[in-house]
């Protein structure tokens, strides 16, 4: 017969157990025990990458919101220091054109002056500077 029971096959089965029992003991429990490690690490990194991406979403959304806040103060001062650069302008402008006609006017009436003083002194002008004339026409004639 191919199997029979005699005592070699119940040392065999003893000497089977004991190999699986030592097995168990120095390979199965530890690479099992790391291999549970090694999953809870595996797992632990997962979760910690998970939460520092939604972290970092949410910390780039707050960074977009507050470059567009900086923005949006950023146009206004520049709005407000625009319109007061142009009413200062403004007033730059009328204050000189007020002091230009002012001396404008100053102009003419200095030119209005000596034109009246000059008209007023024609006649005695063009008196002795005739004179001067016949003088040296007779000066010369003679």
């Amino acid at each position: 017969m191919f199997l029979s029971l005699d005592g070699t096959f119940w040392v065999q089965l003893v000497n089977f157990a004991i190999f699986f029992a030592i097995l168990r003991v120095v390979f199965l429990r530890p690479v099992g025990t790391a291999i549970r490690k090694r999953r809870g690490y595996i797992e632990g990194v997962k979760n910690d990458y998970d939460r520092y991406s939604a972290e970092v979403r949410s910390l780039r959304a707050e960074a977009e919101a507050k470059r567009a806040a900086a923005r949006r103060e950023a146009e206004e001062a520049l709005v407000k220091v625009r319109a007061e650069a142009d009413r200062q302008a403004a007033g730059v402008a009328a204050s000189s054109a007020d002091r230009a006609n002012a001396i404008a006017g100053e102009a003419r009436a200095t030119v209005e002056s000596e034109l009246q003083s000059a008209r007023e002194r024609e006649r005695d002008l063009a008196t002795a500077l005739a004179d001067q004339l016949l003088a040296r026409a007779l000066g010369s004639a003679r």
